[in-house]
């Protein structure tokens, strides 16, 4: 086996120091253009990789940031995910996934999983933290974060979209599409994400004197969302609308109805959904639906985690970014509102 190509070896190559190589290698850290270019050429030719492991025992930093989430067969976080990991790439981090069951004890035991890794930060996306979970984080000094997930301890880090004002949205759009048999197929109401975009929507129904609509929680799942909706359309009180906690569950809602129901969406009810996914569009689909700005959600996770790393601001965030309505043919709209 050929001997281990070193640092030394690429800084002979290049005709620069051995701390000059490592410079260029550590992320971050500002050389030269042409300098950059004379060692990342020598080190291809050389065929050196640099050790990143040794490089994590000299900084005290791996440079890696521990994701869980709970699920990824919604679209929303598979696309989410793939811009956090280029957006954490472009700022040096790489990125290490796990998956956990959406309860406590699975995600503290992942949790530990990931600080045996030595990562410098922890992502949780779609699932919550314990107390003790937080305490120990806190102890061991590794930031933490929520994505897409609210939580009633103001210690804790979060950036969602702002679900409540999205509900809302939805309930003012179907009112003013002057729809009488509105129904509700939530998220999960065990989640801060399902509670709040349900509470914002109940919320404007009230103002606007509507009796209480229906409300099935579809716990995010297209298999409950495709019962619930079987349900709603067995009763002599059809919905002429219905929201729909997230898109994942409105496509399944969507082929529901147009499948097994003969419904024609758009006229004979109107769907609205939760996320604008790329899905969204799609000519099967046309989906009305509330947009969650993932771009600016990833971007204010990164920055703020970022932050606490480096030590920059430990203060803890809770971060809201509205989105707007997207309009499309799922849903009848308005007079005097525009597609």
């Amino acid at each position: 086996m050929p001997p281990k190509v070193t640092s030394q070896d690429v800084a002979r190559a290049a005709g620069v120091s051995q701390p000059t190589v490592s410079r260029v290698f550590t992320p971050g850290v500002k050389v030269s253009a042409a300098l950059e270019e004379k060692v990342r050429n020598a080190a291809h030719d050389l065929g050196y990789r640099p050790n990143t492991l040794a490089r994590s025992l000299i900084t005290g930093q791996s440079m890696t940031i521990g994701l869980i989430v709970a699920y990824l067969d919604n679209p929303f976080y598979t696309e989410a995910l793939e811009k956090m990991s280029r957006t954490l790439k472009e700022r040096g981090y790489n990125i290490m996934i796990f998956m956990a069951a959406n309860h406590a004890s699975d995600v503290d035991g992942v949790v530990h999983d990931l600080l045996d890794h030595q990562v410098d930060g922890i992502i949780l996306a779609s699932v919550s933290a314990s107390s003790a979970l937080t305490e120990r984080l806190l102890e061991e000094g590794v930031p933490l974060i929520l994505f897409n997930r609210g939580h009633s301890d103001q210690t804790i880090s979060s950036v969602t979209s702002a679900n409540h004002q999205g509900g809302r949205k939805v309930a003012e759009f179907l009112i003013a599409g002057q729809h009488q048999r509105i129904a509700h197929i939530s998220g999960w109401q065990g989640a801060s994400t399902g509670y709040d975009r349900c509470a914002g929507f109940l919320e404007v129904m009230a103002e606007h004197g509507h009796s209480a609509p229906t409300v099935v929680d579809g716990l995010f799942s297209r298999e409950a969302a495709a019962a619930a909706t079987r349900s709603l359309f067995a009763t002599s009180r059809t919905p002429d609308a219905i929201f729909v906690g997230n898109d994942h569950m409105a496509f399944s809602v969507i082929e529901t109805l147009q499948t097994e129901l003969d419904i024609e969406i758009g006229t004979d009810v109107s769907i609205v959904g939760y996320d604008d996914v790329a899905m969204s569009a799609w000519p099967s689909f046309e989906l009305t639906t509330v947009r969650q700005p993932a771009n600016r959600m990833v971007d204010a996770v990164v920055d703020q985690l970022i932050a606490q790393i480096e030590g920059k601001d430990l203060t803890p965030k809770q971060v809201e970014i509205d989105g707007p309505l997207i309009i499309r043919r799922s849903a009848r709209i308005p007079k005097g509102w525009s597609e």
